[in-house]
């Protein structure tokens, strides 16, 4: 999709590099409405920028002057639904896409761009929430648009390692969110807490972040202290809830004790943060690592449910189910009432 701008007949057109398409709901009877779309045909020059008309009169001599105008389609601004006029601009824009494709595509770089932004500030030991909220709509449209594996598909394309698995997280966290049904403040909770929950990894050496092999001890150590340094980063930036700063510190966290940073146990680990382990666990195994490929969904739904007493079991199937597909959501809540 794209950011949409209101323009009066006096628009000049001086700078036609971001658009890709303009719906004209303009009088042609006027001089002006005239005088404006042919300056836009004159600037554009050999550029095929989509022109959608809406007439309000349907006569002969306007519909002749759109054929003059460059003009691709004309529609009776009085008798067209907004959402088909917006559907026909795309089509002619993106021929071989759907509007669905378009914004899951748009949504898709724009939480790329706000996660680059976050990590950006993270660098300097710095956050600003705005940014973290302002991915949160963006991600859920794509995931709820155009389901979980357009958004895995548009993910597995990216280089850049950590945000390749933020994204995968986040989505993964806003999947589930959707098949337990949780309200809209929780997926949203869910969301920003998957976006953020690796944000200590911005104070991790990139020879350590970017090794395109298995860690060693040492450099294991090391990496292991982003839970840490992620926690004190949402801390200083003040604004942080405390589900994000549970998840940023105890992602690792095993129900046995045998996580880290604080070997936490049972009770002592929230809801929120078992269900984004999960996530972050499945995304980690599915998804490609300079050293290996990505493991198949059953293969790694296996390592899951076999993380008994680490995991919680009923949570680990109930997303199982969610990544499957083979339920719905009444069925698993029936099955641990």
């Amino acid at each position: 999709m794209a950011r949409c701008r209101v323009a009066g007949v006096d628009e000049q057109w001086l700078n036609l590099e971001s658009v890709i398409g303009v719906i004209a709901d303009l009088a042609l009877e006027r001089p002006n409405a005239i005088r404006c779309l042919r300056r836009l045909a004159a600037r554009r020059g050999d550029r095929r920028i989509p022109l959608i008309y809406l007439t309000r009169t349907g006569t002969d001599a306007v519909l002749r002057e759109t054929g003059n105008l460059g003009i691709m389609a004309c529609f009776s601004a009085l008798a067209i639904e907004p959402r088909t006029i917006v559907a026909s601009l795309f089509r002619l824009i993106a021929p071989g896409k759907t509007t669905t494709d378009l914004l899951v595509e748009y949504n898709f770089e724009l939480v790329g761009s706000l996660f680059s932004e976050i990590f950006a500030a993270a660098r300097s030991g710095s956050l600003d929430m705005k940014t973290v909220d302002e991915a949160v709509g963006p991600l859920l449209a794509a995931v709820q648009e155009g389901g979980l594996n357009r958004w895995i598909t548009l993910i597995q394309a990216h280089d850049d390692t950590t945000l390749r698995h933020c994204l995968l997280v986040a989505g993964y966290a806003a999947h589930f969110a959707i098949h337990l049904g949780l309200s809209s403040s929780e997926r949203a909770t869910m969301i920003r807490a998957g976006l953020i929950h690796d944000v200590g990894k911005a104070l991790i050496p990139l020879s350590v972040l970017n090794k395109p092999g298995k860690l060693n001890s040492s450099e294991m150590a090391t990496m292991r202290d982003h839970a840490a340094l992620g926690h004190e980063i949402l801390v200083a930036a003040g604004s942080a809830d405390p589900i994000m700063l549970a998840v940023a510190r105890h992602h690792h966290e095993m129900l046995d004790g045998s996580g880290y940073p604080d070997g936490l146990r049972g009770d002592q680990i929230g809801d929120t943060v078992r269900l984004l382990t999960i996530c972050d666990i499945y995304a980690a195994l599915t998804e490609r690592r300079p050293y290996r490929p990505p493991m198949p969904q059953t293969e790694a739904l296996q390592i899951l449910r076999g993380m008994t007493g680490k995991l919680e079991p009923a949570l680990v199937e109930a997303f199982a189910i969610s990544i499957e597909g083979k339920a719905k959501r009444h069925e698993y809540i029936a099955a641990t009432a």
